[in-house]
């Protein structure tokens, strides 16, 4: 697990996965992507904007499918950037492809 940057997104890695998105309370966003990815690269600032302004309401995580692909193979993510919302350990939302701010936005307001 990395923190990146001086943001509150957290590079997860599959053994950290259970404790932090899958045994966890909290409202969690996940992002899957891989660095050769440029919609990915394009949505990260938007991922980062909402872990600041969430703040201690949302745990917002980033998963490399190239490094963790058996969480890729479980969550069935065919294509990235996808971005899933966790409650409660579940997965509740999923959204595939680069978004703004106010979908993901939106998704988050409404399991908060």
């Amino acid at each position: 697990m990395v923190v990146i940057g001086s943001s509150r997104v957290v590079d997860l890695r599959e053994s950290d996965f259970e404790e932090f998105v899958s045994n966890s309370d909290a409202l969690a966003l996940v992002d899957f992507w891989a660095a050769w990815c440029g919609p990915c690269r394009a949505v990260a600032p938007v991922i980062e904007g909402l872990a600041k302004d969430y703040g201690d309401k949302l745990a917002v995580y980033k998963i490399n499918i190239d490094e963790n692909a058996t969480l890729a193979e479980r969550f069935n993510i065919m294509s990235i950037p996808t971005v899933m919302i966790f409650k409660s350990g579940r997965a509740v939302e999923t959204l595939v492809g680069t978004r703004h701010a106010q979908d993901y936005k939106s998704l988050i307001d409404k399991h908060s």
